[in-house]
């Protein structure tokens, strides 16, 4: 395990990477392979940070895929790819970014390809997931949060 020195060097490693919950459906099957493939996707994605111990925290990346035909689902995936990082000697301005897109960036490739996996074994053409710009995502998060501190502070 990384522990910090005396000088408080930066430290950063990957523990453990796993996937904590999976869950495919396809609600609308059989009839579902029988329509013209014309698919409209929805990708919704979530972190959940938990401290542990000794400057170790979970990270846990929650991506949710629904992917319709006209009105009905074609499939819905779900998985929660988490991990253990060890993170020391960071002040708190790096933490957030660290915890919020560093880690997630790190996670969201094994989860890609998961969701592949899942998506053809169900009987569906591959489903490939575009890059995720998780530092882009972190910001419009910390301004989201802002402008709702200051919108609390006005009322």
């Amino acid at each position: 395990m990384a522990e910090t020195n005396a000088a408080g060097e930066k430290q950063f490693a990957i523990q453990k990477i796993y996937t904590k919950d999976i869950s495919f459906e396809t609600p609308n099957s059989p009839k579902v392979f029988t329509q013209k493939w014309e698919p409209a996707l929805d990708l919704n994605l979530g972190t959940h940070v938990e401290t542990l111990e000794n400057s170790m925290f979970e990270v846990a990346l929650t991506i949710t895929v629904t992917v319709k035909i006209a009105d009905s689902v074609a499939y819905l995936v779900e998985i929660n790819q988490a991990g253990i990082f060890t993170i020391a000697g960071f002040g708190e301005q790096e933490m957030g970014p660290m915890l919020g897109s560093f880690c997630p960036n790190i996670l969201f490739p094994y989860a890609r390809e998961v969701i592949s996996d899942l998506v053809n074994k169900g009987g569906f053409p591959q489903l490939l997931l575009a890059p995720v710009n998780f530092d882009a995502l972190y910001m419009q998060h910390l301004q989201q949060s802002q402008q709702g501190s200051e919108s609390q502070t006005l009322n």
